[in-house]
């Protein structure tokens, strides 16, 4: 273990090895080499110190994505404080809550939003707030300006806490996940390690960067490999198009991957130099796999993993199958088991239980939540996933859906994911989800909503449950299935199955 477990720490060498390299190149061709981007975090890190930002602090950021941001997030490491970044999405009353449980020192904001989010932070007696936009202006960058590139990276221990992430919500509060900088570390040396970074790779980054995909899993293996990120504010297809042949990794949610399958030019010559393409975040449906691989030579390599554990699986990168659907296998120093939903029993290969994870990835437990932490994890130390999963006997975990949208429809466990699958082999089907809600008979009824392919006729729900009579058993089948323009996701594409929920409940009234 290293003296200082500070992840900016195991940054540094390689930014100044690097020095010459380019760092970031922006979508207009304007760069930032390694040397610089030390320069700016240093005089970042000195702003916030001069914001009166210590170590164990917490740093709250809800802006735009932007160079400057990084440099913020990497400054707050540098100082040792506590990365607390937050969908931009979230309103002004959604951050009244998470300003009253992180109690941030610092809040940054972008400025058209400071009007009316100033009054909520001084209520919460939150010390300071700074701009920051989407150009990577604002107050705190004219703050960092005026400081000194000289600044000793602060000295913290592996257990210390590096970020503090809010789960998405979607059952009730949203909880703060406490990441250490051994959580980081681990996770990104691994997957550093797993995905064979290179010395020539070129990463072409287009997620946001207030969720673990876009900031932890794609930033910091690239910083380990001090590797040149092609930066993009958002997904676009044209300039995602245009850029995609520089780049020889490519790390995407599954609408990234359907969207450019979805233009009609792209094809292998836009995939020249790319040696990964890497999905995740949200299910991957089996023919965007078959058909991305169909177009361009290359198989997308799926990968799963949560705010509370970093990445935990990936289909391999070289040596093994990367199977359509599967999560693939534990990563190294990763131990995964499948279980009864009580913990009482560890389930053998082929059932389907929770699946549950150990290993330094794991978060330390929930912000001021110490109820929840002792609920979520096993008296052994496996976190609760709270996904369904089935193991193969040689490792292979495949995701089925989430404990909480399991359905009991008459007495029987009825598995969305699998009738997920076989509504999307339908022809003409685009996707489906599938819920469970109240009935006066069967506790639950299965409910179908269902989107048509690109080009395609809309289905009908009798078309689809004729063709489904044959596939499923009678329990499992819809009672009810609804064709809709789109499904509601969130920002990373996932599929929010409560707004679904809450939009049929009462569909089965007496």
């Amino acid at each position: 273990m290293p003296a200082n477990a500070n992840l900016y720490a195991s940054f540094e060498p390689r930014f100044r090895a690097a020095s010459a390299q380019t760092a970031f190149t922006m979508a207009d061709g304007r760069s930032v080499g390694y040397a610089a981007l030390a320069g700016n975090v240093a005089r970042m890190a000195n702003a916030l110190a001069a914001l009166g930002v210590a170590p164990g602090d917490r740093v709250m950021v809800q802006v735009e994505k932007s160079l400057a941001n990084v440099e913020l997030y990497l400054a707050t490491l540098k100082v040792g404080a506590v990365y607390n970044p937050l969908n931009t999405a979230y309103t002004a009353a959604e951050l009244d809550y998470f300003m009253g449980d992180a109690e941030p020192r610092l809040l940054v904001v972008s400025p058209d939003k400071l009007a009316r989010i100033e009054p909520i932070a001084g209520a919460r007696k939150v010390e300071r707030i700074v701009t920051l936009d989407a150009d990577g202006a604002g107050s705190l960058v004219e703050l960092q300006r005026q400081q000194s590139p000289d600044h000793a990276t602060a000295t913290r221990a592996p257990e210390d806490l590096a970020a503090l992430l809010y789960t998405s919500g979607t059952t009730g509060r949203s909880k703060g996940a406490m990441i250490t900088h051994l959580n980081l570390a681990s996770n990104a040396d691994v997957l550093h390690r797993s995905w064979g970074f290179r010395p020539d790779d070129v990463l072409l980054h287009a997620l946001p960067i207030f969720h673990v995909h876009g900031l932890f899993v794609a930033l910091n293996t690239s910083f380990l490999n001090a590797t040149p990120i092609i930066w993009l504010p958002r997904f676009e297809l044209e300039p995602v198009l245009r850029l995609m042949p520089e780049a020889t990794v490519m790390m995407g949610v599954p609408t990234f991957y359907t969207r450019l399958l979805g233009h009609p030019a792209f094809g292998p010559e836009h995939c020249r130099r790319m040696r990964l393409v890497i999905s995740g975040s949200a299910p991957l449906l089996a023919e965007t796999h078959v058909e991305f691989a169909s177009r361009t030579g290359h198989e997308i390599l799926e990968r799963y993993g949560m705010t509370e554990a970093g990445m935990i699986t990936s289909n391999p990168y070289a040596g093994g199958e990367r199977r359509a659907g599967s999560v693939g296998y534990a990563l190294p120093g990763i131990d995964v088991r499948v279980a009864t939903p009580d913990g009482a029993k560890v389930l053998p290969a082929g059932e389907v239980g929770v699946l549950e994870v150990k290993g330094p990835n794991v978060f330390s437990g929930y912000w001021r939540n110490p109820e929840k932490t002792r609920e979520d994890f096993r008296a052994d130390g496996y976190f609760i996933t709270g996904d369904l999963a089935v193991k193969e006997p040689d490792g292979r975990v495949t995701i089925v859906g989430r404990a909480k949208d399991l359905i009991i429809s008459g007495g029987f466990n009825v598995y969305p994911k699998e009738v997920e699958d076989e509504i999307n082999a339908i022809a003409g089907i685009g996707e489906s989800a599938v819920v469970g809600v109240p009935h006066p008979d069967f506790g639950e009824g299965v409910v179908a909503i269902v989107t048509a392919a690109p080009g395609a006729p809309a289905p009908t729900e009798a078309k689809i449950l004729a063709e489904l009579a044959d596939r499923l058993a009678k329990f499992k089948l819809p009672k009810r299935v609804f064709v809709v323009q789109q499904l509601p996701r969130n920002a990373m594409g996932k599929v929010q199955k409560i707004e679904l929920r809450n939009a049929y409940t009462g569909l089965f009234r007496r």
